[in-house]
């Protein structure tokens, strides 16, 4: 019974997590967002239709969201993609090597009139994640042996919150792994330079930050929701109007819009996107001329098996048949 129990807290306890976007609270408040946003628009349409479209919520491609979900859940319950959660095993042996190399001590820890370590290392923090994300992110769409791990999610041809977690567990394991490398290797420096320990009050910061953001309209990121912050605010934070912009099948949209948090990565390497007005999209894979492909993941095997077939073919060809690949669409860059 003890073991039918932590299964289904595995399985539920990203309703009661802070740091999951799916947790209950920051659903409630979504819907509190979405129905100011039903107000202000003058309510077109009854409020359950323009929060839940029947045409959204009972498309395929939802469903096909809702099997990757439980199938990538079943991986987090069972330990498969904490064994690849490698952040504290790359800090650890990074700061015994500085240690080592140096035959110092730690700094003291963060104390009373030292919060400015602490502000700056929140700081530090926040924005490595946040490069670490755009950077895995646009990997994933700029090397054609990944993207297929990736066209996974930009296969969705309906928006949902579900659809931030329709990804092939290749993805996640590999931006796992990328965020090992980079935020191991600050953390280590951080501890080094700056704090003596990673202090509770900095995690807690981190955290705090990352509640604001799933707090304030980002399960509307993948929804049929626009959301735009304006065109000043957009240079600064991605607002949910500009990812759904980044999955949008409109060639001039293609790979833009590739930051999570922060518009001012995509704004320093050329990817930034920000719409002038409110855009009419249309999602799921397209070629280079926009003209949308037939659905390749429409069920969960697909979804699971596709991504290898196609990436086989560019590891051994050298090319790969997908014309939404990164080497078909190159024209339309």
């Amino acid at each position: 019974m003890d073991a039918f129990y932590e299964l289904l807290e595995g399985f539920t306890g990203f309703l009661f997590d802070w740091n999951s976007r799916l947790a209950l609270l920051y659903l409630c408040l979504t819907v509190a967002l979405v129905y100011v946003i039903w107000r202000v628009r003058g309510r077109p349409t009854s409020f359950t239709a323009f929060l839940l479209p029947r045409a959204v919520y009972t498309h395929k491609s939802n469903l096909v969201d809702i099997q990757i979900f439980l199938f990538n859940k079943l991986l987090t319950v069972s330990g498969f993609f904490a064994a690849v959660t490698l952040t504290p095993v790359v800090t650890s042996g990074l700061l015994t090597m500085m240690l080592d190399a140096t035959g110092g001590d730690l700094a003291p820890a963060v104390g009373a009139g030292e919060w400015g370590k602490l502000a700056l290392a929140t700081l530090i923090m926040i924005l490595t994640l946040d490069f670490c994300k755009y950077w895995a992110h646009r990997l994933h769409h700029e090397n054609a042996l990944l993207w297929p791990f990736h066209a996974l999610h930009h296969s969705a041809e309906v928006l949902t919150p579900l659809t931030a977690n329709r990804n092939h567990p290749v993805f996640v394991v590999i931006r796992l792994l990328i965020y090992a490398l980079i935020i191991g290797a600050v953390q280590a420096l951080m501890l080094f330079l700056l704090m003596g320990k990673i202090d509770v009050l900095t995690i807690g910061s981190v955290n705090a930050g990352y509640f604001l953001f799933n707090a304030f309209g980002a399960n509307l990121r993948h929804s049929h929701v626009w959301l735009s912050y304006g065109r000043v605010m957009e240079h600064i934070l991605i607002s949910p109007a500009q990812h759904q912009v980044h999955h949008s099948n409109d060639p001039k949209h293609y790979n833009k819009n590739y930051g999570e948090v922060f518009a001012f990565w995509d704004l320093m390497f050329g990817s930034l996107y920000v719409p002038k007005e409110h855009e009419i999209l249309s999602f799921g894979l397209s070629d280079e001329n926009g003209v949308p492909i037939e659905q390749p993941h429409p069920t969960l095997r697909a979804a699971l098996l596709h991504p290898f077939v196609e990436a086989w073919q560019t590891l051994t060809k050298g090319t790969t048949d997908d014309p939404a690949s990164p080497q078909n669409r190159e024209t339309a860059q």
